[in-house]
């Protein structure tokens, strides 16, 4: 026999020690993955030594969580970088499996009792930040005064945002009396539920800020709860019960435009954010846009006029910091109606500002 230079155990030993079973470690050996430190060669005994544990344990916990062998070979073998990068796409894939399986879990036990499938889409994640970048400014302001005459119930309202699923469309929806956002989003994969839901807006914010970086984000809208799925786990909102004013009743009643002017989204926004009162006027007519005060002429495309039209200048600048591109369309129909402010880079957004009654201002 071979003189022993190390402390050995037998299999059994071993096996125990280590948490895998005998056969275990028989097959181990056989792939390669772990071969015992001697084996006696006329009886074919395995011996391990104790310096093998450290690996053994390693082993046994990849095959807890179902590493597969090839990967768990460049694991036990490979650099940590690597064995890093292994571990944690074979996490991303199992907790992916798992919510899939929850939500097949779900929709079979309400197909069962009968009831309504939750709401469930699937979005990009950077598009969903985009979406609420450009929305949530749109709410009322969480320090917002109520005013006598205004119904406090519809300030709890307007500090959220509405969710909104239907048709194969997602809308999110900011309003603050003064302006309305709308942002459309179409969904990657959905079930074709449709749902709604309002949600605070600081919640909607911080829930941009997980899902930026995510590729697809799966939301679902089930009860007071919107729960939200990606490569960078899950998140849960709680939603807000009330009534959103009807915000497609008020894009529908916008007067068709009679007046239209492109302008340079930037120079329009810079030019709003001087020492300004608290009304400027446009003056718009065929090619010409002036800003006054300060008593400036801006290069721009107008069609239509003429017409003067009133805003308060943070509405407005609000309205073009939301918008994208390098260039903004103004479409106006009468002087104290809505604007819709539009941007030729993005259809799929929409902003109503209110303007300022110029005969109530000197």
């Amino acid at each position: 026999m071979a003189a022993v230079t190390s402390p050995e155990l037998s299999i059994g030993a071993f096996a125990h020690l280590v948490g895998l079973t005998p056969s275990a470690l028989r097959f181990y050996d056989d792939c390669g993955l772990l071969h015992p430190a001697r084996v006696d060669p006329g009886s074919g005994y395995r011996w391990y030594a104790v310096s093998q544990e450290p690996r053994a344990r390693l082993l046994a916990e990849l095959r807890v969580v179902d590493l597969p062998l090839v990967s768990a070979r460049a694991v036990l073998d490979g650099s940590p970088e690597e064995a890093t990068r292994l571990l944690e796409d074979h996490l991303a894939a199992v907790e992916g499996k798992a919510a899939l399986t929850r939500r097949a879990v779900t929709d079979a036990l309400t197909d069962l009792h009968g009831g309504q499938r939750p709401c469930r889409f699937t979005l990009s994640g950077p598009e969903l930040a985009s979406a609420v970048r450009q929305v949530a400014p749109a709410a009322a302001a969480a320090d917002r005064v109520t005013l006598p005459g205004e119904d406090p119930a519809l300030d709890e309202v307007l500090r959220c945002a509405l969710l909104e699923v239907d048709a194969g469309e997602v809308r999110l929806v900011a309003s603050d009396r003064y302006r309305l956002s709308v942002r459309t989003l179409h969904p990657r994969a959905g079930n074709d539920t449709a749902g709604r839901a309002l949600v605070p807006v600081p919640d909607l914010v911080d829930l941009a800020g997980w899902a930026r970086p995510q590729t697809e984000v799966t939301l679902t809208l089930e009860g007071d709860r919107i729960t939200a799925e990606g490569e960078g786990g899950s998140r849960r909102l709680a939603t807000r019960e009330g009534d959103f004013p009807a915000y497609q009743a008020i894009l529908d009643g916008v007067p068709a435009a009679t007046v239209r002017a492109m302008v340079a989204r930037e120079r329009l926004r810079s030019a709003l954010e001087e020492d300004l009162p608290e009304v400027v006027v446009l003056e718009l007519r065929e090619g010409h846009f002036a800003l006054d005060p300060p008593g400036l002429r801006l290069d721009a495309v107008v069609v239509g006029g003429p017409m003067r039209v009133g805003f308060a200048p943070p509405l407005l600048r609000a309205a073009l910091e939301a918008s994208v591109g390098p260039e903004v369309m103004l479409e106006l129909s009468e002087p104290n109606r809505p604007v819709l402010v539009r941007s030729a880079d993005q259809g799929t957004f929409t902003t109503l500002v209110m303007p300022y009654r110029l005969d109530h201002h000197g």
